[in-house]
């Protein structure tokens, strides 16, 4: 049997973190000792999404921790542990992360991304108006601007269609104007 059946047996068919069963997939838990089943967890496309921090944390959502983080699956422990840290701020994370024992070896992974000592924001590219951008997105400039090495100006109320984010950098964004890519500021720019 495949990794990917056998995690499917194990889980249900439903995440292992909050049990639904929508846009299930395998994911390997960061750092993982274990290139097998205790390396990896079955999770929906929402956990996924939240873990790799390419969405919001929603606090609401993490409550399905309380239940999960029992798990005898060393992953899902670890992944718990990881998720709990990043919300120690609601009171019930906090003293579910109190609650929970990992012994020295699932400890050591657990603590390998640095989740215990950031504070669980998400940096997201977002608009002049606070609105997340995702890639492929149209905007409209809300500032005209000069194009650095050309004599192009782009003028406010341009359309950028199928744009790009710069990945290191959410202050950033890429997109083709007259036929030319160029980085645009976020700030500069709302959803179309």
């Amino acid at each position: 049997m495949s990794l990917q059946a056998n995690l499917t047996a194990r889980s249900n068919n439903q995440c292992e973190l909050c049990n639904s069963n929508d846009g299930l997939s395998l994911y390997e838990v960061a750092f993982a000792p274990y290139k097998d089943e205790d390396g990896c967890v079955m999770i929906c496309a929402k956990c996924l999404a939240q873990i790799e921090k390419k969405e919001e944390l929603d606090a609401a959502h993490w409550n399905c921790l309380t239940t999960s983080m029992w798990s005898e699956v060393p992953a899902v422990q670890v992944t718990a542990w990881r998720m709990l840290n990043r919300l120690r701020s609601e009171s019930w994370a906090a003293d579910n992360l109190d609650m929970l024992y990992l012994d020295d070896e699932k400890l050591a992974w657990a603590k390998a991304t640095g989740d215990d000592e950031n504070d669980g924001t998400v940096d997201l590219h977002k608009d002049a108006e606070g609105q997340i951008l995702k890639t492929g997105d149209s905007v409209i400039l809300t500032k005209s601007l000069d194009v650095k090495g050309t004599s192009m100006n782009a003028k406010v109320g341009t359309i950028v269609k199928n744009i790009r984010l710069v990945p290191d950098n959410t202050e950033q964004i890429e997109g083709r104007i007259e036929g030319q890519v160029i980085v645009i500021l976020t700030k500069y720019v709302r959803v179309h």
